[in-house]
Formats: structure tokens, C-alpha cells, sequence
């Protein structure tokens, strides 16, 4: 066994750790501040002409202001399967329905309610942080069968001591987007 399969491992390590990060970031993406986002309707799907479609490509979705988001249905026979969908995927907010257009109003956030906010963006980061120890022992278990197969002993602990520090700096990074957003969340 030869360094460059070490680097094989420490950098599918760095990759999937990349992974975990962008889920992470998507994730925290859907938890919403108070501010209008086309954003947090990502993921509802509509029953659409026989088939489940991205409620992104029944319609427009727009944000005319901080507190708003309107949807309006290229086929206006959708405004009924739309609203179905958004009060399905119960993301917290009542469509009004005016014959044309569908608008979904953000209630200003209550003190509770930003504390709890706060709590779901801590377990989306556990989540994540979770998900990087996985792949941190997948390539550490990796590392020392390289090490059995004949890879020297202060190579691989060198290896170790590199999966260790991708870890470090992806646990930063977590840190780093849940001070962001907590910052967010928690500005009125």
C-alpha cells in the first residue's frame, strides 16, 4: 500500500465531510427567520396532471415583500392541488386563495418561537456533525487496513492525525453557519 492510496482516502474523507456541510446548509436554508424566501417552499411537491411536480414548476413563486410570498399557477385549474400541497407539507403558514394568485403570509416571530427556531437549527448541526463522525471512523477504519495491508505505522498515523484535522475543520465550518443563523434567527 502506497501514501497516494492514503490521499485516495483523506480525500474522499474531505469530499463527503463537503457533503454533509452543503445537506447541512440546505437544511438550515429551509429554517426560516422571518423574512420572505421562495426557499422555504422548496420540496413541496403538487399533484399536477397525474404526476407529483416541484411546486417551483406549476407556477411562479414570488416574494413581493418581507412578510409575503404569492404563487401564481401557470394553469389556473392548480390553485386547489397547490394549496393542498402547502397545507400537506405543514410548514406553518395558511394559503389564502383569491381565484389567481395563492399568498402565504409570514407571522412575525415571537421570542418562543426564535428560541425554538434556534433549538432546530442546533439539531440540524448535530445532525451534520453526526454524519461527519460517521465518515470520520469509515476512514479511520480505512487508514488502518491500509496500515494492515502494509502501509508504514508513522504513515498511517499521520493519516489518522489528517483525518482528525478535516474533521476539525468541517466541525468549524458547522459552527461557523450556526452562529449565522442563530445571529439571524435572533435579530428582530
Amino acid at each position: 500500500m502506497t501514501e497516494q492510496d492514503l490521499k485516495k482516502v483523506l480525500d474522499e474523507a474531505r469530499a463527503q465531510m463537503q457533503k454533509a456541510i452543503e445537506h447541512f446548509e440546505f437544511e438550515l436554508s429551509k429554517i426560516r427567520a422571518g423574512k420572505a424566501s421562495a426557499g422555504m417552499l422548496d420540496g413541496i411537491l403538487v399533484e399536477a396532471y397525474g404526476a407529483k411536480s416541484p411546486l417551483i414548476q406549476v407556477g411562479n413563486v414570488s416574494t413581493p415583500d418581507a412578510r409575503t410570498i404569492s404563487i401564481q399557477p401557470w394553469d389556473p385549474s392548480l390553485l386547489q392541488p397547490i394549496e393542498k400541497a402547502i397545507l400537506a407539507a405543514n410548514i406553518g403558514m395558511t394559503p389564502q386563495n383569491d381565484g389567481k394568485i395563492i399568498r402565504l403570509n409570514i407571522p412575525p416571530l415571537t421570542e418562543e418561537r426564535r428560541k425554538e427556531l434556534v433549538k432546530q437549527t442546533k439539531a440540524e448541526g448535530e445532525q451534520c456533525r453526526i454524519s461527519m463522525r460517521t465518515l470520520r471512523k469509515d476512514a479511520l477504519e480505512k487508514v488502518r487496513k491500509l496500515q494492515k495491508d502494509g502501509l508504514p505505522e508513522d504513515v498511517a498515523k499521520n493519516g489518522e492525525q489528517s483525518v482528525q484535522n478535516i474533521i476539525d475543520d468541517f466541525n468549524k465550518k458547522v459552527d461557523k453557519h450556526l452562529e449565522v443563523k442563530e445571529k439571524e434567527i435572533m435579530t428582530v
